[in-house]
C-alpha cells in the first residue's frame, strides 16, 4: 500500500493491510482468470454491479459469471487495481475506492478504458470480504 491512499476515520494498520489484500487478491485472479479465486473474495451474501451494469447477488452467482467471462470475452483483459481512499463506514466496514488501469498480460500499462471502482469490505466469519462494490468504466484519460 502506497502513502498515497488516502484514509478517512480510525482505520488501523492492520485492517489497511487486510482491506488490501483482498484488493490485490481479487486483482491477481482477474489477472489469472480464476474465477473460483476472484470469487472466494466476496461474501456469501453480496451484490455486485459489474462495468456493464450488471449485476450479481451472491458469492455463487458472481463465480458462476465470472468464470466462464474471463475465459471468453475478458481473455485477453488485464489490469491493476490501486486503492485510493478507504473511509470507515461503521466498525469493520470500509468502503475502499479502486482505481483499475488496463495492462498487457506482463503488467505494463495499455490503452482502453480505466475502471472507477467502490467495494465496501467488511469482516466476515471467513476473514475480510467484498460485501457490496460498483464498477465503473470509464473512457481512457486524454494523452
Amino acid at each position: 500500500m502506497t502513502n498515497d491512499v488516502l484514509v478517512v476515520g480510525d482505520i488501523s494498520d492492520e485492517t489497511r493491510a487486510a482491506v488490501t489484500g483482498v484488493v490485490k487478491a481479487l486483482e491477481e485472479a482477474f489477472n489469472v482468470k480464476d474465477g473460483a479465486a476472484l470469487a472466494a473474495q466476496f461474501a456469501e451474501r453480496t451484490s455486485w454491479s459489474n462495468a456493464m451494469g450488471g449485476r450479481l447477488d451472491g458469492r455463487a452467482e458472481i463465480e458462476e459469471f465470472s468464470g466462464p467471462a474471463m475465459k471468453s470475452f475478458l481473455r485477453d483483459s488485464y489490469a491493476r487495481y490501486d486503492v485510493v481512499k478507504m473511509l470507515e463506514l461503521a466498525p469493520e466496514v470500509i468502503a475502499v475506492n479502486v482505481a483499475q488501469r488496463p495492462t498487457d498480460g506482463a503488467g505494463a500499462p495499455v490503452e482502453g478504458a480505466h475502471g472507477a471502482t467502490l467495494y465496501v469490505i467488511a469482516r466476515q466469519p471467513d476473514g475480510w470480504k467484498i460485501v457490496a462494490g460498483q464498477n465503473t468504466a470509464i473512457e481512457a484519460p486524454a494523452a
